[in-house]
């Protein structure tokens, strides 16, 4: 199965997690990495070599983090710059979150850091839409009445 880490500044990626249990039910083969005060590139870095070593990367890892050319971000490059089984996609939010693990779920064996790291930025970009009172557009009740 494929493996995911969220690795996020603070606490941001406990919370996602948690946030999408209350979606997906508790997932499966996931790990967070988190930046707190006071640590650096290569405390990241013994996070994610921790994090894959109990996932296995047989199946491949995605690292979803939060914030590109953040500390979270740059440890993970190092981290992946001599696997290519393990891919980085930022910008990670709870759409984004939900379909990799809902992706992982229905493509089982066949799932691919390739297509999960496309399918995370679609569902990241889908995520985001605009709600404004002037996009409403009211039909005149009348309009098109022949009587």
């Amino acid at each position: 199965m494929l493996g995911i880490i969220v690795a996020t500044h603070g606490h941001l990626a406990e919370e996602l997690v948690n946030t999408c249990a209350m979606i997906c039910g508790k997932p499966d083969n996931l790990k967070t990495v988190t930046l707190v005060p006071g640590e650096g590139p290569d405390d990241l870095i013994t996070k994610y070599e921790k994090a894959i070593s109990e996932l296995g990367i047989d199946n491949g890892i995605i690292i979803l983090n939060d914030l590109f050319g953040g500390s979270p971000y740059n440890a993970a490059c190092r981290v992946a710059a001599d696997n290519e089984k393990c891919g980085i996609v930022t910008g990670v939010n709870l759409p984004m979150l939900v379909e990799v693990i809902n992706y992982r779920l229905y493509a089982d064996a066949d799932a691919t850091i390739m297509d999960a790291m496309n399918k995370a930025i679609q569902a990241a970009s889908d995520g985001v839409q605009k709600f404004h009172k002037s996009m409403v557009v009211i039909e005149d009740e009348n309009e098109g009445d022949d009587l």
